[in-house]
């Protein structure tokens, strides 16, 4: 068994769909795919049941019939942090209830996605921030990072962090969010890849709206712009 915690370099960085992307191109290669978004905000309210749409998708593009409530198994109503909405909604997150999903996923599946929400110190109950779920669950970690003016500065703040805090790097992702492609654009991969020894595991090309909750045209992008084999169940210590 293998699995990856998926997190972002800030908010808004496109790694549900990468994660989404991620997961439909395993399963194209004969995977087993279970996926988690333990922590979802912003969930909107339908027929009396808060719907979280990012666990929808990656269980979507998995494929797997996994129950909603073991993808995601805390859901949320305000567009904040989930340590921050917890607390206003009267919710109490339990790591150890995350533990426990995240261990069944990893019975039942060749591979597990985790994705975070927000970066790496996003609060996840009042003493808890993402990293440190990290290392609870003590996966490896890949992070998502826009590929636009920024990039660099917010990429190795995130793989520094990381590495203070002793989590494996599987690599880095860089996601194209917008059409535009300058000079930052084309030199960001470089300059980061000359600051740190974590894998670049590709460049994802910008994604129209159309395209962006299609499991075919994910699973095709993902398979042709990222390194999969770097992800493949033998592939990390």
């Amino acid at each position: 068994m293998k699995a990856f915690f998926i997190t972002g370099t800030d908010t808004g960085v496109g790694k549900t769909m990468i994660a989404g992307a991620i997961a439909a191109a395993l399963v194209r290669k004969g995977l087993s795919v279970g996926v988690m978004k333990p922590c979802e905000s912003g969930c909107a309210e339908k027929d009396g049941e808060l719907v979280p749409a990012d666990a929808v998708f990656l269980r979507a593009m998995a494929g797997c019939d996994d129950a909603l409530d073991a993808v995601c198994p805390y859901r949320l109503r305000a567009h904040l942090s989930p340590g921050v909405a917890a607390k206003m909604e009267g919710i109490v997150i339990d790591p150890a209830r995350i533990q426990k999903f995240f261990a069944a996923a990893c019975r039942r599946h060749d591979i597990v996605l985790v994705e975070g929400a927000g970066g790496l110190l996003v609060p996840v109950t009042d003493r808890l921030l993402t990293i440190d779920l990290v290392k609870l669950l003590a996966i490896p970690l890949i992070i998502v990072g826009r590929l636009s003016l920024g990039a660099i500065n917010h990429t190795l703040l995130t793989v520094r962090e990381a590495q203070r805090a002793g989590v494996a790097l599987a690599g880095i992702i860089l996601n194209q969010t917008a059409q535009e492609y300058g000079l930052a654009e084309q030199t960001n991969p470089e300059v980061i890849c000359r600051f740190t020894d974590a894998p670049l595991l590709g460049v994802i090309p910008f994604v129209p709206e159309s395209a962006r909750r299609d499991r075919d045209s994910l699973a095709g992008l993902a398979g042709k712009h990222l390194s999969l084999s770097l992800l493949s169940p033998n592939s990390f210590p």
